[in-house]
């Protein structure tokens, strides 16, 4: 049978990150795959996960199966996180959490309980949203439409353009949203903007996933979840997908959420008797290293305290790579307008690249970037930051 098989296409974004690797030029620079790095272009483990891995070392008796929707402390956790202590969805019991294997692993148990449970319901994606999306959800047998999102002209929210969007969206669809640091392109409507999304899904019917993979990137771990808890006060249901690889530092151990927000604790119970049921045709139940250090760390109040500041380290490091990369383009003389990046938040930038400007960028200068133009700023260090504006200044 497998005379037949063809060499299937590489994926857009790692498959990069693959060329790179067997580049040969010392001075390589990659800003494609998401994956924070320090200034040293090293990607680190946090303090506060070697400390509860520690504890998980001494403490640890057993390496049974988790449950289906995994360790209950973690999901109580990924709640409080979420929504704040003490929210009226977590003391009603309105939330039902199942442990996933990363953010990706989340949005496809997501998207089979939407094809299986909802199979009318289409699924609507910003424009353009994180390529991973399309191919997720379309493995999972779901229709996929497009809403409007970023204007090209400003490189900033089309506010005007994406709330017509929404308005045609027939009721029992669903709309993806990204809860902050939206990617590819970085950019986040305001809490009023938020709001008035609210108000809209509210009216028109339209089911939000929020796939919120970035918490504490933005303007801070609490401040982040400004957009959701709008949400929360216009529409009683919803589903989101969370995921810990970003803000943790835990991206090789696949560890995210997926949680269902409904009208009472029996309907959340209802609805997550099924996603278990996905679950267990998936994978069975989720791998449980990652989960225990989140709730090691989330639970004790010092570590919590540390993880904070950890957190606001890396995303103290990428705002001022934004501020030096285009600090840097305007000094070398580049006329090209760059500023919306100092406004845009999390990891990724949209940076207006054209698709034969990354090619040369690659083959001439072995500086990787997604054929879409979006880039990892966390990729950018002050060491690399001349050579990379030069480059993108010869390539304008």
């Amino acid at each position: 049978m497998f005379e037949k098989v063809q060499i299937a296409p590489p994926d857009p974004i790692l498959g990069l990150t693959e060329l790179f690797k067997a580049d040969p030029n010392p001075d390589k620079i990659n800003l494609s795959v998401g994956v924070y790095q320090d200034s040293t272009g090293k990607t680190p483990v946090l303090g506060t996960v070697k400390k509860a891995e520690k504890l998980i070392l001494e403490q640890e008796s057993s390496k049974g199966y988790l449950p289906m929707t995994g360790d209950p402390a973690y999901c109580a956790q990924v709640q409080e996180l979420l929504f704040g202590e003490g929210h009226e969805i977590i003391t009603t019991k309105r939330a039902a959490t199942a442990q996933c294997p990363g953010g990706t692993g989340a949005l496809r148990v997501a998207g089979d309980y939407l094809h299986t449970v909802h199979p009318e319901a289409k699924l609507w994606l910003s424009n353009p949203t994180w390529a991973n999306h399309n191919t997720i959800f379309a493995a999972a047998g779901l229709t996929c439409e497009k809403y409007d999102y970023r204007d090209p002209a400003t490189n900033g929210l089309d506010f005007e353009a994406m709330c017509a969007s929404i308005k045609k969206i027939p009721k029992g669809d669903v709309i993806l949203l990204h809860g902050c640091c939206h990617n590819p392109t970085g950019i986040d409507p305001t809490v009023e903007q938020w709001a008035l999304i609210g108000d809209l899904l509210s009216e028109q019917g339209v089911l939000p996933l929020v796939d919120f993979a970035y918490q504490g990137l933005a303007d801070g771990v609490e401040e982040d979840r400004a957009g959701l808890l709008e949400l929360t006060k216009k529409v009683k249901q919803m589903l989101v997908c969370s995921s810990f690889s970003k803000n943790f530092g835990l991206y090789r151990e696949r560890t995210g959420a997926l949680t269902v927000v409904a009208d009472s604790n029996e309907q959340a119970a209802t609805v997550m008797s099924q996603v278990k049921l996905r679950i267990r045709y998936n994978y069975s139940n989720p791998p449980s290293h990652g989960g225990q250090i989140v709730a090691i760390v989330l639970g004790d109040k010092g570590l919590r305290t540390q993880w904070n500041e950890e957190v606001a380290d890396i995303r103290n490091r990428i705002n001022e790579m934004r501020h030096l990369f285009v600090k840097t383009l305007k000094e070398k003389g580049v006329e090209q307008d760059f500023s919306s990046i100092i406004d845009q938040r999390g990891m990724f930038s949209f940076s207006g690249l054209t698709k034969d400007q990354v090619d040369q960028l690659r083959e001439k200068y072995s500086i990787y970037i997604v054929g879409s133009g979006r880039i990892n700023v966390a990729g950018m260090t002050p060491d690399n930051m001349d050579r990379l504006c030069d480059a993108i200044k010869s390539v304008l």
